[in-house]
């Protein structure tokens, strides 16, 4: 890690330490969009056909079926069961608070306005099934659509030949999701975004496949990159936010305990070597003590080599005091950001851009990961300055009516005929017009 001094910086030193590594998805692009074509225009048979060439896939079973959750769940040791019924309930319980309220308001005698909110109908959920199997992910956005009353959820994964991770099967069945494909990377978005005109044989009989109208769900650079391109795709859907890779900022101060903090860099810094982690402290021995906590716990961790190479693009930075530290994690805006600080609740309302938040020194970022009951898909590479993660709202699209009776529009004729008339949309103005005119008097009307 390297290591800023706050009051050393350059007027164009501290930008740059908010700044991305850049992902050029130039290259990417131009292998993904063959296959988003290719499936395009051949639906399953051409997802099938990358599904075996990059995962092995035996294409006569690519549908996840009862009887393979039946066994995943016989097979499933308790502890893990129990953990997941766990975070499973500490999810949806607080999930269940975030229902949208309908309301009606009369903005003026005779004009009534409301708003209602409907579930998204089609919704599909990407889980990757790289280096790490993510039944959590599944849990966090499984849970909100369950929730949210979405008529039909899609997962696609990849399997390992012809194998899906039993917790993954598990946590399907307890999210209530019935259409699962053993279908990864590029070619499951697409399968997903433009669905299949061609029958979907074999376990799922002669049906088609329908597209999607939302895609949920992290990957790698080729997932990331098939998500950006269908969404700006007529033919494509919508996506739940923009991607980057995972990143975490620590605010620290002299009470702060330097193995927890060394442990919660290290725990995000495992995720890719494109991760980045951050320290922001005014403790300068604090800072050289996490150091060295590093260096002892990552010896102990598996994943040491990402660890290590995510290390390399991240740094610590030494403030004067927490209000200046606060300000700095404001213009980074991190996907996570953790207060080990004293009364870490009284900045709370200093936090403008952050996914989400974790204080005091007994909160660490791995309990919003699983099991505090808070959603783990945030926006990152700094869009938390204009995106919030997921909730049940994202599965859901509100609609506004009004009602006005004849009265109402009179109270507000005169208005939206002078507004018309500035923006000289006189049809917008006959169309008010003609309801206090007689039928016969269509010669009164501007054109």
């Amino acid at each position: 890690m390297k290591r800023y001094y706050y009051s050393k910086l350059s007027e164009g030193q501290l930008p740059n330490l908010t700044k991305r590594q850049a992902i050029d998805f130039k290259k990417t692009f131009r292998i993904v969009k063959p296959i988003l074509d290719d499936v395009k225009s051949n639906g399953l048979k051409a997802a099938l056909s990358y599904a075996k060439k990059f995962d092995g896939l035996d294409s006569k079973n690519f549908f996840v079926t009862k009887d393979e959750i039946r066994k995943a769940k016989n097979n499933l040791p308790i502890k893990i069961k129990k953990a997941i019924d766990d975070a499973y309930n500490n999810i949806r319980k607080f999930h269940l608070k975030q229902i949208p309220k309908s309301y009606n308001v009369e903005t003026v005698a005779g004009v009534i306005c409301s708003r209602e909110f409907r579930a998204i109908e089609n919704i599909g959920l990407y889980i990757p099934g790289g280096t790490a199997v993510l039944p959590s992910t599944l849990l966090m956005l499984g849970i909100p659509s369950q929730i949210a009353g979405c008529k039909r959820v899609v997962i696609c994964s990849p399997a390992k030949v012809v194998k899906i991770n039993d917790a993954l099967l598990y946590v399907s069945d307890k999210c209530g999701i019935k259409e699962f494909y053993k279908i990864g990377g590029a070619q499951a978005i697409a399968l997903m975004a433009y669905g299949s005109r061609a029958g979907a044989h074999l376990t799922t009989g002669d049906k088609k496949i329908p597209k999607v109208f939302k895609i949920f769900g992290p990957g790698n650079q080729y997932v990331t990159a098939a998500k950006l391109l269908v969404s700006i795709d007529p033919d494509g859907c919508a996506i739940d936010m923009p991607a980057g890779p995972s990143e975490l900022l620590v605010v620290a101060d002299k009470s702060a305990n330097p193995a927890f903090v060394a442990a919660d860099l290290l725990s995000q810094a495992e995720h890719g070597a494109d991760s980045q982690v951050i320290l922001v402290t005014n403790s300068v021995n604090l800072e050289k003590k996490v150091r060295k906590e590093i260096e002892k716990q990552l010896k102990k961790i598996p994943r040491n080599k990402l660890a290590s190479a995510s290390l390399k693009n991240s740094f610590s930075l030494i403030v004067k005091n927490i209000k200046r530290g606060i300000e700095f994690s404001n213009l980074y805006a991190p996907e996570h950001l953790i207060l080990n600080i004293k009364n870490p609740a009284k900045y709370k309302s200093k936090i403008k851009n952050a996914g989400s938040v974790f204080l005091g020194n007994y909160s660490p970022e791995s309990a919003g990961d699983y099991a505090s009951g808070t959603n783990h898909s945030l926006p990152t590479y700094g869009f938390a300055k204009s995106f919030g993660g997921v909730t049940v709202e994202s599965f859901m699209k509100s609609v506004t009516f009004q009602s006005l009776t004849k009265k109402g529009l009179e109270n507000i004729s005169e208005t939206v005929q002078t507004l018309a008339e500035i923006e000289e949309l006189i049809a917008h103005k006959n169309a008010i017009k003609i309801r206090f005119s007689r039928r016969d008097s269509l010669e009164k009307f501007e054109i």
